[in-house]
């Protein structure tokens, strides 16, 4: 993983992190049913993931979340008001104009409606400013939220009990909303995430040892942040149901609930906490080094096609199984250092980049224990 922020050098930060396959993982489940480890893998990965947020969220976080709570409060606060419990003066509407019912409001609750503008307005310039990597796909994210609001106003008009004695027309604008935010969510951001999360891994963390290969895949694992995906469209949904089914009934009818405000508050909260960790987790993870988070399609289009180096795995000539020596385009063989404690690599001949020791030219196989020399690990013909 990389990671935008001062202080240390990105490098000594990285290097002090703990991975994901170093952290802890738990066994209950699997002590129940060796099939259950998906759920200690998940739960750890849920684990390693709070850990981390614990550890490198700092003021600028704080401040988003602080706008978001200040904005939830601002834009709900009726008490010693009266204005949305009284619902308001129905022949008004709309929010510009002279006949706006906006602009018709109590003082105190235009005042409060402006400020919890101003909050909601702040919370997205830093978002858009802090996670710049994110920033197309943030707006995906909004969009989305924007769709599903729309569909619970649409679905309250029909009938202002939804989803009580709800027809099929008042269900179908939650239905086609929350559609439109599954499409943006899993065929463009998270696909967009995914397809740049592998061709950083197969570019920055290249090893002629697969071991170390399939450690780096372990490390930078999403299945975690998809399901914060999920979670929050699950929250969106409540805190936007919650919200437009407390002020849906005509004013002689509002029978006001400040039960379901506090459940409006209460979810949005942790909807935008979501929605936080998952425009910053992309960035933590990939910020350092790439220009923008697109999916292949998309890189294709624009032009930044990333095509992978053929490498060819070396194979060890006495029992065919797979070796740590690889062979590139130009021919060019690579292993690792033989050295004790040294993780560096080079070509055959070379000298170690890491502990500057020359690179050999034979190589003993972990599987047979043979030592033969390298290059009789590729172009073998088969017998057969």
């Amino acid at each position: 993983m990389e990671e935008r922020s001062g202080g240390k050098s990105d490098a000594e930060k990285v290097a002090l992190m703990e991975r994901l396959s170093d952290h802890t993982r738990g066994s209950v489940f699997s002590n129940i049913d060796t099939r259950l480890q998906i759920l200690d893998d998940f739960f750890s990965e849920i684990s390693y993931s709070l850990n981390l947020i614990k550890k490198y969220w700092g003021v600028r976080e704080l401040i988003m979340m602080g706008f978001c709570v200040s904005g939830f409060i601002l834009g709900t606060w009726d008490i010693g008001i009266g204005e949305i419990s009284s619902g308001g003066d129905y022949d008004r509407w709309g929010i510009l104009g002279d006949e706006s019912g906006f602009l018709h409001m109590r003082d105190l609750a235009l005042i409060l409606s402006l400020l919890s503008l101003i909050c909601w307005l702040g919370f997205v310039i830093m978002l858009w400013n802090s996670y710049p990597i994110m920033r197309e796909n943030m707006l995906y994210l909004l969009i989305g939220m924007g769709f599903i609001l729309f569909g619970y106003i649409r679905a309250h008009a029909g009938n202002p009990d939804f989803p009580t004695e709800s027809g099929l027309q008042s269900w179908t604008w939650v239905i086609l909303a929350n559609l439109v935010m599954f499409f943006l969510t899993t065929f463009v951001v998270s696909r967009a995430v995914v397809e740049t999360r592998d061709i950083h891994v197969q570019r920055k963390h290249a090893h002629p040892d697969p071991r170390v290969v399939d450690q780096a895949w372990k490390d930078h694992s999403l299945f975690a942040w998809n399901s914060a995906i999920a979670v929050w469209i699950v929250f969106i949904n409540f805190s936007f149901w919650s919200s437009t089914h407390s002020i849906a009934p005509s004013p002689g009818d509002l029978d006001f609930s400040f039960s379901l405000v506090v459940v409006h508050i209460f979810t949005g909260i942790i909807a935008s906490f979501l929605l936080l960790s998952i425009v910053w987790f992309p960035e933590f993870m990939l910020g350092a080094t790439e220009a923008r988070i697109q999916s292949s399609r998309a890189r294709e289009v624009s032009g930044e096609e990333i095509k992978p180096k053929k490498v060819q795995q070396g194979k060890c000539p006495v029992c065919n199984q797979n070796t740590s020596a690889t062979m590139d385009d130009g021919g060019n063989i690579t292993i690792p250092c033989e050295i004790e404690g040294c993780k560096g690599k080079g070509t055959v001949g070379s000298e170690c980049k890491e502990c500057g020791q020359r690179i050999p030219t034979r190589l003993v196989c972990i599987n047979c224990g043979s030592n033969t020399p390298i290059g009789g690990h590729f172009g073998r013909v088969e017998a057969w």
